[in-house]
């Protein structure tokens, strides 16, 4: 039984960036987060509603509509900046044994990706159709 060595992921790998560290993925929740803070106005009370959840509360709601522009840009700048390094900027050396792992686990940060990116442009367009629902 031979041991492998165990990296330290403090030390900086060959690619110049510290190992287990990927900012995409905290961009990514960060845009949609924002995202939902942003479509609170609209979004919010008729999920509510649809659920059955009802109540003279959900004008609350509306309290975080003058800062929705704000979470929206920060949801597109997030996104923005999550796509360039997911697809423009070159992927880091693997430095693992098995190196089908990192295009694995690449492959699926795309996937997440497009999907949120679907779930944030279907929330920040909805106020365009929120009329028609109500």
């Amino acid at each position: 039984m031979t041991r492998v060595p165990q990296t330290d992921p403090s030390i900086p790998n060959a690619a110049g960036g510290k190992e287990g560290k990927d900012p995409s993925r905290g961009l990514i929740a960060l845009a949609v987060v924002s995202t939902l803070i942003a479509s609170t106005c609209c979004v919010l009370p008729l999920v509510l509603v649809l659920v059955g959840i009802t109540g003279a509360w959900m004008v609350n709601l509306t309290a975080l509509q003058p800062y929705t522009p704000i979470f929206t840009v920060m949801a597109i700048a997030a996104l923005i900046w999550a796509g360039y390094l997911i697809f423009l900027k070159p992927a880091k050396a693997c430095s693992t044994l098995d190196g089908a792992a990192c295009g694995t686990t690449r492959r699926a940060t795309k996937w997440i990706f497009w999907g949120c990116a679907l779930f944030i442009a279907a929330l920040l367009s909805f106020p365009l159709f929120a009329p028609y629902f109500y």
